[in-house]
């Protein structure tokens, strides 16, 4: 049965949100964040401080496209007020691993005593530093956060190995959201 289904976003004070679809972007406090929703079903617009997603006749597919689409926006108003943090661990238990940053590049050496050097490259609006043996991800992209904490743990990925046995590599270990940092 079609029915119409909205959803509706409360928009803070501090927080500039414009939408011009297929483009939504949000400017606060703590950074500015945009997304591109390639989709034509579905409705996106600014009405005072709501945004309103929705769709005049929704079938199931229209009602999944605009819980997505309110979660992705509703990540987003909270990524600019508070950053989401990502911790990995570097462990080293049979060769002692160096890891260092170059730009928007982080250099693993000395892997299982590899001579190539190992290289990530992440986004530029993602901050990474490298406190002792734990390396810590922000930024105000959730996305972009997690991308990067996925992409170092799997630059140390093997696969002809005993995981249980050879536990070297990054490992991401928390995922916070709402730190300041």
């Amino acid at each position: 049965m079609k029915k119409e289904i909205k959803k509706i976003i409360e928009i803070e004070e501090g927080i500039n949100v414009d939408v011009n679809m297929p483009v939504v972007k949000i400017n606060g406090p703590n950074g500015s964040v945009e997304k591109t929703f390639r989709t034509k079903a579905i409705n996106v617009e600014k009405k005072d401080n709501q945004i309103i997603v929705g769709h005049p006749n929704a079938t199931k597919k229209e009602k999944k496209l605009i819980g997505t689409i309110a979660s992705h926006i509703t990540n987003m108003l909270k990524g600019v007020k508070k950053d989401y943090v990502y911790e990995v661990q570097i462990c080293s238990v049979h060769f002692p691993i160096t890891v260092k940053l170059e730009g928007n590049k982080l250099i693993i050496k000395n892997f299982f005593g590899e001579n190539k050097d190992r290289e990530v490259s992440f986004k530029p609006n993602v901050k990474v530093s490298i406190q002792e043996d734990i390396i810590k991800i922000t930024s105000p992209n959730k996305e972009s956060a997690g991308e990067t904490a996925s992409l170092f743990e799997h630059a140390t990925r093997l696969s002809s190995k005993d995981r249980r046995i050879f536990q070297d590599g990054l490992w991401i270990i928390t995922k916070q959201k709402g730190k300041n940092t």
